[in-house]
């Protein structure tokens, strides 16, 4: 009995804390401005929390840094294709068709 009350008690308090910290953006509205730096800083987080999840994944082959990496390969060249042409859709092409050749083409892991 008490471990149900416990759960519920978990449950609304996890509840809570999650309408408290979205709505103390979200009811002060206008009124509640965040200085302007907070504001430039904040522009970057979608990006930074992108980055920390798929480089990861670029760097690290079984736990480990390996600079033969096919994926870290593919992760330059789709920086040099962003960095140099305006084209959205060349960056995937030009990376995939790295990747696939150094997988496929040479056997790399």
């Amino acid at each position: 009995m008490s471990e149900g009350i416990w759960l519920w008690l978990t449950l609304a308090a996890i509840g809570s804390t999650t309408i408290l910290t979205r709505g103390s953006f979200i009811i002060p509205g206008e009124r509640a401005r965040l200085p302007a730096t907070l504001q430039r800083a904040l522009r970057y987080a979608p990006a930074a929390a992108l980055a920390a999840l798929v480089m990861p994944d670029v760097l690290l082959v079984g736990g480990e840094l390996d600079p033969l990496n096919p994926k870290l390969a593919a992760a330059v060249v789709v920086i040099l294709a962003c960095t140099r042409f305006r084209n959205p859709w060349l960056p995937f092409i030009a990376g995939m068709g790295v990747l696939l050749l150094l997988r496929k083409g040479l056997g790399l892991p």
